[in-house]
């Protein structure tokens, strides 16, 4: 028997000897392809090679490529288990040529390859031809030998493709398995098609033509092939089956199935170990390739996919969570060929069991309001609208899952009511939206947000990517277009730029049309909506146009290497301080990182020593930086740290990096372990180095570190090391040295310093050297009174001066005015005998206000004040005099 893992091997094996290279699968979201929810065939990830757009240095390949189906115009989620090949995960085999070889050979591979490499009889099969393609048809009776009752003529669009109403498109050749009279159903193109007797296995596109918008056509230059071979269905033929579900690799998933719940694969179950089997790949995949479960986007159609499929194992009997335990059986059989399935794999068994075990919270609670509603209704007849609501709304089921669970029991539900209900809450949200802030009036992103839902955001796989316009907003309003000059905030349905929140900054970068180019400067999150706040610099932009979306990577590195860097400040701060450190506010911009802790003293040079080793060292370890999604209880169970005004929904996203003996998590060995939906590394080594740059207060019992990362952090120490070599030169000494030699120097300046003051003070006492007014003093109204103008003395010399002559004096004032060289400085004592008498603060507000100063104050005994002009001085004498004088 041929395995499905022999016919993989065996075309990928058959086409790379017909010159075609082996291209590994694309992820299932696309990146070129914004229409697309996920990857649905093998020419998604070539369709910029069809269109010319992109050149690659082959033109033949061949690809087993990964598909799903469970969302969008490609809905097969509610037929999967129920019949014999719907499935939301299916692998389509296919070989290209991009303008090198056409119809006369792509014919005759796959009819080698379908009747000579796979052995399949070719008397079993027939084909479809466009009913115009005569060329196609005689290549078929050439090379096939088939009479003309096997070659159908089909004149639908089903045998005629188009990329969309213009561009590339061709006629279409498919070919067919008949499985024989014991299944019902007929030929393509009879009333009976629809049957299981003659099944599809291959389908030829001809991109023969292109269309202009007129709808007329004419020959591409390089006229290309796109084929799909859909494994699942070939694996079925070859081991005699027409039902996809018998074959030996859904086949060992369905036996894991029934294994772990002790029931019978083909028993009263059989349906329910189907749609498991069939989930657990597309479910598997989805995670392997960075879709996390979550309320809106992709995330949305990947919980839908989970819960349905938990929702049977809860009908098989179920207790525990069963999907994470069939993980290590769809690793063995499919992580050879798709290597991501097996590196994902802990991350794959831990959000499904996470989600499970969170499912199941809410299932029996879900499930009972359904049979209270279902309770009184007659027989058949359809669940309320608003029943279904609640259920959708208080427990987390979507509609399609409540339609599952009735469709056993043969009810429908009420879909308008519960698409009225939803309206009447959309209302409820819209009157009490409390608006964002940014520049257009609030209810515009409130309506966006309505009318498309929340942006996917595609950044933490990709920095381009492609997207649709949805709205473009100008002047406060949506507006139909935007040209050349004009400031404009655009709103698509994907994109890889990040939006500014948990103290990360937002992306730049450029967004591309084909009418239009715009720079995009900062980006902003606000309820889901990402927001490109840019200038259009060539064309026009508007509403329904595909984007190509390009961030700007060197800065989203270093801001990386800055979020990252602020995860290892955090705990190398708890570690050097304590427990008490918590965040209290970041900023991880592209040329610095800042940090606010909690703690009440500045940190010694040691601990910042310590601090800024510890980073260092852990970046040194160049160890992987992981993401898991949990929930934040789970999250802070394991040692997480949350991030500081941060808001948390039902999920997180939990980064940890580093390695350590006395660390956390579930082995204790993770060093920092934080709720964070930014940006990251790959590896704790890209950061490069880290160098703090200041430590600050913030507020009362906050701190403050600025730091840098990278080449940045390079340049600082750099200059540091440069500044250091300079003082070595200047006080010719070795670097050992150096400490030491500035400390002698700073007490020596010191002593200097003091000596000069105190001959300063000296001078002054003796009324020499250019100092005014001498040191009699005259007495006033029975008060001895002693006035001075000093010049070469400081204001912080003045209150020891005033000291001295009051000590002198035994009794009465004294008033010091110096000239500080552009500023006065007023200062004035009164012995304590004669504080009843005069008092020092109204004998310097009298002289500073002559000296073009204001104010002043101090004790009855001792003020001070400033004024601005030194050519006063006599004036502001007399004014005190005045002051004594009564």
């Amino acid at each position: 028997m041929q395995t499905l893992n022999d016919i993989r091997s065996s075309f990928l094996s058959y086409f790379k000897r017909q010159g075609h290279e082996i291209v590994p699968s694309s992820p299932l979201v696309p990146r070129n392809d914004p229409t697309l929810m996920f990857a649905n065939s093998g020419m998604v990830q070539f369709k910029n090679l069809f269109t010319g757009v992109e050149h690659r240095d082959y033109q033949r390949a061949t690809t087993a490529q990964k598909c799903v189906r469970a969302g969008g115009k490609h809905n097969d989620l509610d037929n999967v288990g129920y019949t014999a090949r719907h499935h939301t995960f299916f692998e389509m085999m296919g070989n290209f040529s991009f303008g090198d070889y056409f119809k006369e050979q792509a014919i005759p591979f796959a009819w080698e390859m379908v009747t000579k490499e796979l052995g399949i009889n070719k008397d079993k099969l027939l084909v479809t031809v466009y009913h115009t393609d005569d060329e196609a048809a005689d290549l078929w009776k050439k090379v096939a030998g088939l009479p003309d009752e096997r070659i159908i003529r089909i004149a639908t669009n089903d045998n005629f493709w188009m990329m969309g109403p213009t561009g590339p498109c061709g006629p279409c050749s498919e070919i067919f398995y008949d499985h024989g009279e014991k299944y019902w159903g007929g030929p393509p193109g009879t009333p009976e098609e629809d049957g299981d007797r003659f099944v599809e296995i291959w389908n030829l596109v001809f991109m023969q033509y292109e269309q202009f918008e007129d709808g007329t056509r004419r020959e591409l230059e390089a006229q290309s092939i796109d084929t799909g071979m859909g494994i699942e269905r070939v694996a079925a033929l070859l081991q005699g089956t027409n039902d996809n579900y018998a074959t030996d690799l859904i086949r060992s998933l369905i036996e894991a199935s029934a294994d772990a719940t002790s029931t019978d694969p083909d028993g009263a179950g059989k349906t329910h170990h189907r749609v498991i089997a069939d989930h657990l790949r597309s479910t598997s995949f989805l995670l392997a390739d960075g879709v996390m479960p979550s309320n809106d986007g992709r995330g949305y159609v990947l919980r839908r996919i989970m819960r349905r499929a938990m929702r049977h194992a809860h009908l098989l009997g179920a207790k525990d969570p069963l999907m994470y335990r069939l993980v290590p059986e769809l690793v063995k059989q499919m992580g050879d060929a798709y290597p991501e399935l097996r590196q994902a794999q802990p991350l794959i068994e831990e959000t499904l069991k996470l989600e499970e075990t969170r499912f199941r919270q809410t299932l029996d609670r879900g499930l009972k309001l359904l049979d209270e509603e279902l309770t009184g209704l007659e027989e058949g007849a359809a669940l309320p609208g608003a029943a279904a609501f609640k259920l959708y709304d208080t427990y987390g089921f979507p509609l399609d899952l409540t339609q599952d669970a009735l469709r056993e029991q043969g009810r429908t539900v009420d879909t308008d009511g519960f698409d009225a209900a939803m309206a009447e809450q959309k209302a409820k949200a819209r009157a009490a939206w409390s608006g964002s802030g940014e520049a257009a009036d609030a209810t515009i992103w409130f309506d966006i947000a309505d009318k498309h839902g929340a942006t996917d955001f595609l950044g933490y796989d990709t920095e381009k990517a492609e997207g649709v316009v949805l709205a473009v907003v100008k002047d406060g309003a949506t507006a139909e277009a935007a040209t050349v000059g004009d400031s404009v905030q655009i709103v698509l349905n994907q994109t890889p730029f990040y939006g500014e929140s948990g103290g990360q900054v937002g992306d730049s970068g450029t967004l591309e049309t084909e009418e239009a180019k715009v720079t995009i400067t900062d980006t902003k999150k606000v309820n889901g909506v990402f927001i490109h706040f840019g200038d259009v610099t060539e064309g026009t932009v508007k509403p329904g146009q595909a984007a190509i979306l390009e961030v700007d990577h060197s800065r989203r590195g270093m801001i990386r290497a800055n979020h990252s860097a602020t995860h290892l400040l955090h705990e190398a701060l708890r570690e050097a301080l304590g427990d008490h450190v918590a965040q209290r506010g970041s900023l991880n911009a592209p040329d610095r990182l800042r940090f606010d802790f909690s703690h009440s003293a500045a940190l010694s040079a040691e601990e910042i020593a310590q601090v800024e080793r510890d980073v260092n060292a852990y970046i040194r370890q160049n160890t992987p930086v992981e993401t898991r999604i949990m929930t934040p209880d789970d999250a802070r169970a394991m040692g997480a740290q949350a991030l500081f005004g941060e808001k948390y929904g039902d999920e997180v996203r939990v980064v940890s990096m580093g390695r350590a003996d006395t660390g956390k998590g579930p082995d204790g060995k993770t060093y920092s372990i934080e709720l964070c939906g930014g940006t990251h590394v790959t590896r704790t080594g890209d950061i490069g180095a880290f160098a703090l740059t200041g430590e600050t207060a913030s507020s009362a019992g906050v701190r403050r570190i600025e730091a840098l990362t990278g080449a940045a952090a390079m340049a600082e120490l750099r200059g540091r090391d440069q500044s250091l070599s300079e003082i070595e030169g200047l006080l010719k000494t070795g670097r050992d040295e150096v400490v030491a030699r500035v400390r002698a120097l700073l007490d020596e300046r010191k002593a200097l310093s003091n000596e000069v003051a105190q001959l300063r003070r000296d001078l002054a006492m003796s009324g020499g050297a250019g100092q005014g007014g001498g040191t009699e003093a005259k007495e006033i109204g029975g008060v001895k009174f002693l006035a001075q103008v000093l010049t070469g003395v400081s204001g912080k010399d003045l209150p020891p001066l005033i000291d001295e002559h009051k000590s002198r004096l035994e009794s009465g004032a004294v008033l010091l005015i110096a000239d500080t060289g552009g500023k006065v400085a007023v200062a004035a004592g009164v012995t304590a005998d004669m504080t009843d008498k005069v008092s020092a603060v109204d004998l310097v507000r009298a002289a500073v206000a002559e000296l073009g100063g204001k104010g002043g104050g101090g004790r009855p005994d001792m003020a001070q004040g400033g004024g601005q002009d030194a050519t006063k001085a006599d004036a502001a004498i007399k004014a005190a005099e005045a002051v004594i004088g009564g």
